[in-house]
């Protein structure tokens, strides 16, 4: 549920770049979450724990000052829980990320009709500052989000889909019912 104002819900995990900042030099911040967010975090994204983050963010302004570049690396050892036996599993996550930043004003009305180039990707689909200002923590937490793996296991453990293999979803056929019109055939008259 979003709030009445149309603002995002505070991140777990803030760390704001001034776009001004960038536009006179380019930036490179290395972050870090505390316990606290790192607790916050693991809530939201419904792991066991986050036991370190950490993440180095490069911003430069490109087409000429009105856009941000951002790209970065992140580093997270995280405790997941197997789909199968449901026991915590550690795992590291090492993501690379880029992301592109405008002012509000440059984006289209998310209610118009736009063309969208085929050609461009993700990371050139530019993404609304806040008052002119990045939030590289909350993009670094989505980037450790898209990083998990969704069907995490405990060692030894196989997943078995069972609708990969056929042969295990063989069912005994039914036997045959009667046909319920068969008694009103023998029924009909004969001449």
């Amino acid at each position: 549920m979003s709030p009445a104002n149309g603002a995002l819900p505070a991140s777990e995990f803030p760390r704001f770049v001034s776009a001004d900042a960038v536009r006179r030099a380019d930036v490179t911040e290395t972050i870090e979450a505390t316990e606290a967010e790192r607790r916050a975090l693991a809530e939201r994204l419904e792991l066991e724990a986050i036991d370190s983050l950490t993440a180095t963010v490069k911003l430069r302004a490109v087409r000429g000052g009105q856009m941000i570049r951002v790209s970065g690396t992140l580093e997270a050892d995280v405790v997941q829980t197997c789909v199968v036996t449901l026991e915590p599993v550690p795992a590291h996550v090492s993501e690379s990320f880029e992301a592109l930043f405008a002012p509000p004003s440059m984006i289209e009305d998310e209610g118009l009709e736009i063309d969208i180039d085929p050609s461009l990707s993700d990371e050139d689909i530019p993404e609304p500052m806040e008052n002119n200002r990045i939030d590289i923590g909350e993009l670094t937490a989505q980037h450790l989000s898209l990083g998990l793996d969704p069907y995490p296991h405990a060692d030894g453990v196989e997943f078995v889909d069972h609708e990969e293999d056929p042969a295990e979803d063989e069912v005994e056929e039914e036997p045959e019912k009667p046909n319920p019109f068969a008694v009103l055939q023998k029924l009909k008259p004969r001449d």
